[in-house]
């Protein structure tokens, strides 16, 4: 299926700019402690007889303790933010979890949850020394429900591996994620992970069914269930939806899966502005409706480090906005025939410039690496200041030029955005050659109070980490944060898990 002409020029390298690894020096990751200037808690300091504690509770070889071997799980993927944790903890079963806990909280040591460490906001590594507790090895799929549609596995298991095995039953996950192929769905739920399809399939927050998630005394809290009705009481699941870990940690989780589609269509859109992308998205909303299951945003400074560093082939010419409109559905002639249709008016009311459009799985494949590998194209061309934040759509955009403005003549090489244009969700990236306090400071708090000012969200889909914390006020009232530590209070009375994360520091 083509309807447009696809153009196999690579995109040229625009404005001077040249996105090539050698021209920017990876940055050396300092500690989060000194690079912050944060302040350990009255914690205890890990000794040889913890160690053996946790020995007792599992095999010496899923107790790590070897300086190499800890250095991944101590560092975040993007090089923001390095810990100094001196074991790695890596329990098979939520009854091992509960072990691992009543030890940490009766000789006061601090905790840190860690799924695939794909977070942007230093959330899944420690700041100082505490415990980290991986859920790697938690990685059984319980119980696939074809007839409701919904999976039971434990917190460990990757996302893409759920999806495939969901596959075989003709079911889908709700969540998909650039990240897919290492991220655990228990960090997707202590995040309440967005994601590409949340404009057709809902939050993960949504798609929970239930749950299981140990607290920081050990006790175990079994709020699993696969029913899709069950109003009984306060919903306490959703204390763990998005809390990072910081008032337990989840063991396993049921999700709702929708069946998965008969039918993929994908476009790949060149507009003029981002006042024809946000026309684009209106007319694929409203022409589309009940198919569109993604409307992504890509601008051309998040294009050229894909295309140029990666390698990978933009099939369009070079425009300063690309949107990527995805279509799902369960008949293809019909999906088809609306595809054609918006994309014919498109065109025609001169919405679109140029554009491809496949439903191919291997070019589709190629196209979605222009958008999925952007995180990682930009973090080849040095250090990367990474904002996931929500906005109105009519604010959407409006936040790059602002700050592409107010930091000229500063370190910042590009300043770019991309992002989920279907629910609101930009992802400012702003690169430089190395961390910098001084940029830093020129960006941090101005972006989180023009933000605020917009009624928009400083976290999105991402959290709040630890890198966010301070801000958290610019989204939620003082008498939200109180009620926030009153409840950490109540769950973690010696606040022992993932401290200095959420919550501002007092």
């Amino acid at each position: 299926m083509s309807y447009f002409r696809t153009s196999v020029n690579l995109v040229q390298i625009r404005h001077g700019l040249h996105f090539s690894a050698k021209h920017f020096k990876q940055p050396e990751v300092k500690l989060t402690k000194d690079v912050y200037k944060v302040k350990r808690g009255n914690y205890s300091v890990l000794d040889d007889s913890h160690i053996k504690k946790f020995e007792n509770i599992l095999s010496e070889d899923r107790v790590l303790t070897d300086a190499e071997e800890l250095d991944s799980y101590n560092t975040d993927w993007i090089k923001m933010v390095r810990g100094y944790s001196g074991v790695v903890l890596r329990p098979k079963s939520t009854e091992e979890v509960s072990a691992i806990l009543r030890v940490c909280n009766e000789n006061n040591l601090a905790v840190c949850p860690q799924g695939g460490n794909t977070g942007l906001v230093g959330g899944s590594v420690p700041v100082f020394d505490e415990v980290i507790i991986s859920t790697s090895l938690m990685n059984k799929i319980i119980k696939i429900n074809d007839i409701p549609g919904s999976i039971v596995c434990q917190a460990g298991c990757v996302l893409e591996t759920l999806d495939n095995a969901l596959a075989e039953h003709g079911l889908m996950m709700p969540l998909d994620l650039g990240a897919k192929g290492s991220c655990h769905i228990g960090g997707n739920i202590a995040t309440n992970a967005g994601g590409l399809r949340l404009l057709r399939y809902g939050s993960l927050q949504a798609n929970t069914l239930g749950l299981v998630a140990v607290k920081a005394d050990g006790q175990v809290i079994d709020c699993m269930n696969t029913l899709k009705k069950d109003n009984t009481g306060y919903h306490l699941k959703h204390l763990f939806i998005g809390s990072e870990g910081t008032l337990g940690l989840v063991t396993e989780v049921a999700i709702q899966c929708p069946p998965k589609p008969q039918s993929v269509s994908l476009a790949l859109l060149g507009v003029v502005d981002f006042d024809h992308a946000l026309k684009t998205f209106r007319l694929a909303r409203s022409m589309l409706s009940e198919i569109l299951s993604s409307c992504e945003l890509i601008d051309e400074n998040c294009m050229q480090p894909v295309v140029n560093t990666l390698g990978v082939r933009n099939p369009l010419s070079e425009h300063p906005f690309y949107v990527l409109i995805e279509v799902s559905g369960s008949n293809a002639a019909h999906d088809e025939e609306k595809l054609n249709a918006f994309l014919e008016s498109a065109m025609e009311d001169e919405i679109v410039a140029d554009g491809t459009v496949t439903n191919e799985p291997s070019r589709m494949q190629t196209i979605w690496q222009l958008r999925e590998r952007i995180a990682e194209a930009l973090l080849r061309n040095g250090f990367v200041y990474k904002y996931d934040v929500s906005l109105p759509h009519n604010s959407f955009y409006q936040l790059i030029p602002v700050l592409q403005d107010k930091l000229k003549g500063t370190d910042a090489k590009i300043v770019s955005g991309y992002g989920h244009l279907g629910d609101g969700n930009l992802h400012l990236n702003i690169c430089a050659p190395q961390f910098s306090p001084e940029l830093l400071a020129k960006i941090e708090p101005f972006v989180y109070e023009w933000i605020s000012e917009r009624g928009g969200s400083i976290s999105a889909e991402h959290g709040i980490g630890f890198k966010k914390t301070k801000f958290l006020r610019y989204s939620k009232s003082d008498a939200a944060i109180h009620t926030m530590r009153q409840i950490k209070q109540l769950m973690d009375p010696k606040g022992i898990l993932n401290p200095y994360k959420v919550l501002p520091m007092e």
